[in-house]
């Protein structure tokens, strides 16, 4: 007797969502998003749920890579088997997996073992009905989203769609598409389900790619926040950098700036404000979560506070509430030593900036055009020493270093450069950047 590889409620939809072969999605394309046609997506959301978390795997991974660089259609021929001989839900049996096997086998694919055992055929077996859940899952998705968009979902139709993507989510089937209907479900119902998600365990490895969907949810509200003015808030940069016009989103940048005495005079400002900025050890793993996710804090603390006048306590410790509610665990990192930490890696992207800007800049006579050259040309003899400082400190290294390259036709900056790359106090990484820039 042939053994079902799907539940009843699969094998049992209604058309087109029982095709699995190309017709169901130009099917659907074709489909107006009508109430009963809505109903009947959450009807094969609820039908293709799995009852515990799933890992869904094409049919071989091993076959896939084998091909991965040959320049053939056998993984083509190879997955057209399946539908060829499962074409509806009613289909997926073992058995008829049990030809596909066959089929591959006649096909010579690398992969499939002379003599399939039981427990192999088993393993595919298990892995198609999981591809199909996933398929069709996201093509109901899609469908619902496409009606969001129209705006045609009622209020309680929402609600079920949303209960019906966060319980994908946590299972780890079709997660991309649940998460885009969350993020057009807008706010507050879809915010709101991203918001659990991201401090759900069952989530796992999906956290990140929910994360990141859910920041962008949340822009709005921090682009609101980052236009008003401060009042009565508490600045914790220096006075010098405050009035710098350079935003973060273009990693406060220079630019075009010409290189005049009042933007010299800026910069050489703001180089020395930095240098003010009290270190603090800066604990780069700040959360539970891998580094590379961490990188979502930086964009919370640079939507919240873009310029330099914008960093206070206050913006900072809304900054610290928000990643908490982003399901971020800090460790041992209260809102004040978060700020402190954050204020320091803004001061590095600042004189990072700057000394791009000015490792930039022509040397010599007629570096401005002959407007002022005498004020350009002293440029560098004031800004080594500052680069100097900096290295010494850890602000900027690498730029700082590279400043001094660029500029080592001034003795001033071969001077420091030679100090930098045989002092013994300095960190071995810091020395051999030195030497390998010193003339």
């Amino acid at each position: 007797m042939d053994v079902y590889l799907l539940p009843a409620a699969m094998r049992e939809l209604p058309p087109p969502w029982h095709d699995l072969t190309y017709r169901r999605s130009q099917a659907l394309e074709a489909l107006a998003p009508a109430e009963e046609r809505r109903e009947q997506a959450r009807h094969v959301l609820r039908a293709c749920l799995p009852d515990r978390r799933q890992s869904v795997h094409d049919w071989d991974e091993e076959r896939r890579d084998f091909y991965d660089d040959r320049d053939d259609h056998t993984l083509d021929e190879a997955d057209a088997w399946l539908t060829r001989i499962m074409p509806t839900t009613s289909q997926v049996t073992r058995e008829r997996m049990v030809q596909v096997v066959g089929a591959w086998a006649d096909m010579g694919i690398p992969t499939v073992p002379e003599r399939p055992t039981e427990q192999w055929v088993d393993r595919v077996a298990a892995e198609w009905a999981a591809s199909v859940r996933q398929v069709l899952a996201y093509d109901a998705f899609a469908f619902i989203e496409r009606a969001t968009t129209a705006g045609l979902l009622s209020d309680g139709e929402a609600e079920d769609a949303a209960l019906l993507a966060a319980a994908f989510v946590r299972v780890g089937v079709a997660v991309e598409a649940a998460v885009r209907l969350l993020v057009s479900l807008g706010r507050p119902r879809g915010e709101q389900a991203l918001m659990e998600l991201v401090h759900d365990d069952e989530v796992r490895d999906f956290r990140p790619y929910v994360r990141s969907r859910l920041l962008g949810l949340r822009r709005r509200v921090y682009d609101v926040r980052a236009r008003e003015v401060p009042r009565d808030e508490e600045p914790l940069l220096p006075e010098g950098l405050q009035g710098l016009p350079h935003s973060w989103q273009n990693d406060f940048g220079w630019g075009a700036t010409a290189p005049d005495s009042q933007s010299l005079a800026q910069a050489r400002s703001a180089l020395e404000a930095c240098l003010t900025v009290e270190r603090v050890p800066d604990d780069a793993q700040m959360c539970s979560d891998a580094p590379a996710d961490c990188s979502a804090i930086a964009e919370v603390v640079r939507a919240l506070m873009p310029y330099p006048r914008l960093v206070t306590r206050e913006r900072m410790n809304e900054a610290w509430r928000e990643c908490q509610s982003l399901g971020f665990e800090f460790r041992g990192i209260d809102a004040g030593r978060f700020a402190k930490v954050w204020c320091i890696r803004i001061v590095d992207r600042v004189t990072a900036a700057v000394f791009r800007w000015l490792a930039d800049l022509p040397q010599g006579g007629g570096a401005a055009g002959d407007k002022e050259p005498a004020v350009l040309s002293a440029t560098a003899l004031w800004a080594a020493d500052l680069a100097e400082r900096c290295v010494r400190c850890g602000n900027a290294v690498q730029e700082a270093i590279w400043f001094l390259h660029r500029t080592d036709d001034v003795p001033g900056s071969r001077e420091v450069l030679a100090r930098l790359a045989f002092d013994p106090s300095l960190p071995v990484t810091t020395r051999n950047a030195a030497q390998e820039w010193s003339p």
